[in-house]
């Protein structure tokens, strides 16, 4: 009966998630050269150097049938949201510290709202892929039908690891540090430079522990007609639902004494 009010209350005050992920997005772009075309730069920078150290010059083999940038791209969509939503929703809660103490509502909608804000990138970063796609005349095929419940499935990810960090940093303001160092190796040991179909056969399932590593591969699958590794992907997605059920049973039961230790 409680878990059943509490959504009902999440959704009472939906409209917060809306003010407050539209105020972040105006916040990120105020005063910037470029405003939001940071958005389609920092994708783009970041898979140029990937094509130039991996392909260019470390001559790293590319399985897929997609061109080398391509598949970079692809793997960029889905990381370059985790990763962004992760780091800024770590920092949610302290950073309206004064909304907080003031106001009630459930605290899940700070972090919630985060992750909206990053949607605006992501949507952004999909329009790159597109034409990207156009630029190197590469089609999807039917699967590209999927790439709704892929982005589900991202943010269903993202949240889930979002809740246990952001619990966490309200309580222990050293872990902000930390977030940002494990996402900066996070992009290197998830396949987003390289295919995961370059591992032996043998290490695939264990590597698909790391639930990103199925979203990935899924998106390159919907959008390069890659070859899926399904045993990876199911293990991804009960992953990802095993971590959502513990973030959130987490967050609720720590979210009491935000107040109180910030």
């Amino acid at each position: 009966m409680a878990h059943k009010k509490y959504w009902h209350e999440v959704w009472k005050f939906r409209e917060l998630i809306y003010i407050l992920s539209w105020r972040d997005i105006k916040i990120r772009y105020k005063q910037t050269v470029i405003g939001t075309a940071w958005s389609i730069v920092r994708p783009l920078f970041t898979t140029l150097i990937f094509t130039v150290v991996f392909n260019r010059i470390a001559r790293l083999q590319n399985p897929s049938e997609a061109p080398y940038m391509l598949m970079v791209l692809a793997g960029m969509l889905p990381w370059q949201f985790f990763a962004t939503s992760v780091g800024d929703a770590t920092n949610s809660i302290t950073g309206n510290a004064g909304l907080i103490n003031k106001v009630y509502f459930p605290r899940i909608i700070i972090p919630l709202s985060t992750l909206v804000t990053g949607c605006f990138d992501f949507f952004i970063s999909f329009a790159i892929v597109i034409g990207a796609l156009a630029w190197f005349h590469f089609m999807p095929h039917w699967q590209v039908i999927f790439v709704p419940l892929l982005i589900i499935q991202l943010f269903a990810c993202a949240l889930s690891i979002s809740l246990f960090f952001t619990s966490l940093n309200v309580r222990y303001r050293d872990f902000r540090h930390l977030i940002t160092f494990a996402i900066q190796v996070g992009l290197y040991v998830s396949p987003v430079a390289f295919s995961s179909k370059s591992l032996p056969a043998g290490w695939r399932i264990w590597y698909a522990l790391n639930p990103m590593v199925g979203i990935i591969d899924g998106f390159r699958w919907a959008l390069l007609n890659d070859s899926m590794y399904w045993p990876g992907m199911y293990l991804s997605l009960c992953t990802t639902a095993l971590l959502l059920w513990l973030g959130i049973g987490y967050f609720r039961k720590t979210e009491k004494t935000f107040a109180d230790d910030i």
